[in-house]
C-alpha cells in the first residue's frame, strides 16, 4: 500500500492503506489527536484501483481489506474518506468477535452511559453528537460496543458522519477545524464527518455500564412522545441491530439476555432537534 494511517479507536486499531495519497492526508486531518498505532492491527482497510489505470483515467476507490463484500461499487476518488469510513465500518461489522455490535450511538454522563438506536433518519447521529457537546461524553456512534462478561459498554468514538441538515445543527456550536470536507452526491447526500471533542478522545479507554436504551424517531409530533418498550421487543430490535449477534452464538444471547432483563428502553418521536434533546433531558434526569 503506496499511503498508510495508522488508527487506534477505543479498543481497536486499524490500518487504512491507499493507492492515492488524498485519503490518508483527509484521514490525517480528521482524526487529529487521536493515537497513532505503530504495533500489529486488529483490522486492514485497503483503497485500492478497481483497474490498474484507473489510478490516474477517471479515478475508482475499490474498498477491501480483511473482510470484503464482493459486490460492492467501486467509489468516486472525491469520496475517498468516505470509502475509507465505510472500509472501518465493514471490517468491525464483519470481524469483530470481541464484543457484541449494536448499530448504535451511545453517550454517558456520571458513569452512566445511554444506547440511542434506531433505523437510518432516526436521528440518533445528531442527537448524540449534540450530547456530546451539551454536558455527556460521546462513546460512539456508528457502534456500540457491549461486552458480554461485565455488560459495559467500551467507547468507540470515530467521527460522526452528518448528512445534510444535520452538519447545520452542528456548525453553530463546534469548532469549523473538527469538521472534514464536505462530501457531496454521495447516495446519502451531503455528508460532512465531525471529530470527537478532546474528552472523549482523552477518555476513550473509559468503558460505563448502561442505564437505558432509547429508540428516537425524528419528524414525529404525537400527543404521546414517550413510551415504554418491552422486553421481548427491545431483544428482537437488537438482535436486528447487531451485525455479529448471529456469529457470536450463544455469548451474545446472554449478554443481551442480560441487558434488557436490566435495563429500561423508551421510543421517543419528537419533531424537532430541540425537543428531541429535551425529551432525552426528561428521560435521564
Amino acid at each position: 500500500m503506496r499511503h498508510q494511517f495508522r488508527l487506534e479507536v477505543g479498543p481497536v486499531r486499524f490500518r487504512v492503506g491507499s493507492d492515492w495519497a488524498a485519503p490518508i492526508r483527509a484521514l490525517g486531518a480528521l482524526y487529529a489527536g487521536y493515537p497513532q498505532w505503530d504495533g500489529p492491527c486488529d483490522f486492514t482497510v485497503r483503497l485500492e484501483a478497481e483497474r490498474p489505470w484507473r489510478r490516474w483515467l477517471r479515478p475508482s476507490v475499490a474498498i477491501r481489506g480483511d473482510f470484503t463484500l464482493p459486490d460492492a461499487v467501486p467509489m468516486a476518488l472525491e469520496h475517498g474518506l468516505l470509502a475509507a469510513e465505510m472500509g472501518m465500518n465493514l471490517q468491525m461489522a464483519l470481524g469483530c468477535r470481541r464484543h457484541l455490535l449494536l448499530h448504535a450511538a451511545s453517550v454517558e454522563r456520571a458513569g452512566r452511559a445511554l444506547i440511542i438506536t434506531g433505523l437510518s433518519g432516526s436521528g440518533k447521529s445528531t442527537l448524540s453528537a449534540l450530547l456530546g457537546e451539551r454536558g455527556w461524553r460521546f462513546m460512539g456512534d456508528e457502534f456500540a460496543l457491549l461486552d458480554m462478561t461485565d455488560g459495559r459498554l467500551h467507547p468507540f468514538p470515530r467521527a460522526v458522519s452528518l448528512k445534510n441538515e444535520s452538519v447545520e445543527a452542528l456548525q453553530t456550536i463546534v469548532q469549523a477545524e473538527r469538521f472534514g470536507p464536505w462530501l457531496r452526491g454521495t447516495p446519502k447526500g451531503a455528508i460532512r464527518h465531525l471529530r470527537p471533542n478532546n474528552e472523549a478522545v482523552a477518555r476513550m479507554g473509559e468503558p460505563a455500564a448502561p442505564f437505558a436504551i432509547l429508540f428516537p424517531r425524528f419528524g414525529r409530533d404525537l400527543e404521546r412522545a414517550v413510551r415504554p418498550v418491552g422486553a421481548a421487543e427491545v431483544f428482537v430490535r437488537l438482535t436486528q441491530a447487531s451485525t455479529n449477534y448471529v456469529a457470536l452464538g450463544e455469548r451474545a444471547f446472554d449478554a443481551l439476555t442480560r441487558l434488557v432483563a436490566s435495563v429500561p428502553a423508551y421510543a421517543i418521536d419528537y419533531p424537532s432537534t430541540e425537543a428531541g434533546l429535551a425529551l432525552v433531558d426528561e428521560l435521564t434526569q
